[in-house]
């Protein structure tokens, strides 16, 4: 069996089991634009474009809910290296596929995601994230919004803000180097940005993401997802947020998550959070 949702019947954790996803190819180190599948004329882009969205060809889930989002055509290029423009057409296509999708009877939550570097596995390495639909309400995205999530911008903790978002450093992540970007009103999904609010993220994920670019000086390997109101009504006054998250303590030394946190479901962090926020705003941008 190709792929099934399996329950763990102890622990009720969610698997899916994904046997098809073992032939997807995997070019995270290629630097070569001729066998790329996201340049232009490459298997997923026959037309020069400026951003893109297509189906994947090896979801984890049926149906077509399972797409790729394209930042730009160029291969070297990064979130970060974006122009604030180029930036903003990545935010508007979120949207609009994040409305597209949530308005299918057969999805209740929209997560946008990036994975970028091998060390968290992204198996290509032309500029790009995902999204994915779920038929439910994932149980993180449940919790956080359950427990009425909103931004904890104390100010030790706090790198920089603009009109419309602040970036900070969470008070307690099971990640050594971490960094939440979230609206300074309450916003539920991407959707529902103003065309003000959108440009000055695009400013902010760009800033954000070349200062953890410039903490160990070399780019960060890194997991960004999108927390955002649930497409079945359920949660009213959500507050969305962007996560980044590395695996990274130093420069090239990640932090496994080893057994006694596996086993106890609990996480011991060697990197304080006001002091990885006191780096990130002293370096200039």
């Amino acid at each position: 069996m190709d792929r099934e949702v399996r329950v763990d019947p102890a622990l009720g954790t969610v698997v899916h089991v994904v046997g098809n996803r073992q032939s997807r190819p995997n070019l995270a180190t290629n630097t070569s634009t001729s066998t790329c599948p996201f340049c232009v004329g490459g298997l997923e882009a026959p037309e020069p474009y400026d951003v893109r969205s297509f189906v994947n060809r090896w979801p984890p889930m049926p149906d077509d809910r399972c797409e790729v989002i394209l930042y730009t055509s160029d291969h070297n290029a990064s979130f970060g290296s974006l122009s604030i423009e180029q930036a903003t057409k990545v935010i508007d296509l979120w949207a609009e596929r994040t409305s597209q999708l949530a308005a299918r009877a057969d999805v209740d939550y929209v997560l946008v995601f990036e994975n970028r570097g091998a060390e968290v596995g992204a198996t290509i390495s032309h500029p790009h994230g995902q999204i994915y639909a779920y038929d439910h309400v994932p149980e993180r995205p449940r919790q956080l919004f359950a427990n009425n999530w909103a931004p904890d911008e104390t100010a030790d903790r706090v790198i920089n803000s603009n009109s419309e978002w602040t970036s900070f450093v969470p008070f307690a992540s099971i990640y050594p180097t971490a960094v939440t970007v979230a609206p300074r009103q309450r916003v539920g999904n991407l959707t529902s940005l103003s065309t003000k609010q959108r440009l000055e993220l695009a400013a902010m994920l760009i800033e954000t993401i070349n200062r953890l670019d410039h903490l160990f000086e070399t780019p960060l390997p890194y997991m960004m997802w999108i927390n955002q109101q649930p497409a079945n009504g359920l949660v009213e006054d959500a507050w969305m947020s962007i996560e980044i998250v590395s695996p990274w303590r130093q420069k090239g030394l990640a932090r496994f998550i080893a057994a006694a946190e596996v086993g106890a479901g609990e996480y011991f962090n060697p990197v304080v959070p006001e002091q990885l926020a006191e780096k990130l705003r002293s370096i200039s941008q």
